[in-house]
């Protein structure tokens, strides 16, 4: 179930090693991730770490909660009806994100359609020349 609405909450003292502070966490809702999304231009990249980021900083918490923002990414690519260009969003070092519609295989198809070469020789398909994608 996709979340609609942002939330904000106090990291737990449990998880300030994970995020390595203390303060408080964006669980965003899926228009907001997509928002997000809509601002990275056609042929440019952004990872979900530089996305958690964007997020946190616009609304001026130390963190963003991964699993919602996949979460959330994944509702985004689900959704036929969307024009957002989810498949612009990779992981922080180029590999494709499986859970997007066709799986990597899906995802590396979109990227080409946008002119961006993947390398899927290894064992995990990546961006080629990621710095180069990376929005700014």
């Amino acid at each position: 179930m996709e979340q609609d609405q942002d939330v904000i909450t106090n990291i737990s003292p449990a998880r300030e090693k994970f995020f390595g502070c203390s303060g408080k966490m964006l669980a965003p809702g899926t228009a907001t991730v997509a928002a997000a999304i809509k601002t990275v231009p056609k042929h440019k990249l952004i990872t979900t770490d530089v996305l958690r980021k964007k997020l946190a900083d616009q609304f001026h918490v130390q963190a963003c909660c991964p699993v919602t923002t996949q979460k959330a990414l994944k509702a985004i690519a689900s959704d036929a009806t969307s024009k957002v260009a989810y498949w612009r969003v990779v992981k922080k070092n180029g590999e494709l994100i499986a859970q997007f519609p066709g799986g990597v295989i899906g995802h590396a198809a979109r990227l080409r359609q946008e002119g961006v070469e993947v390398d899927e020789s290894g064992k995990k398909p990546k961006v080629i020349d990621l710095e180069k994608r990376l929005v700014d």
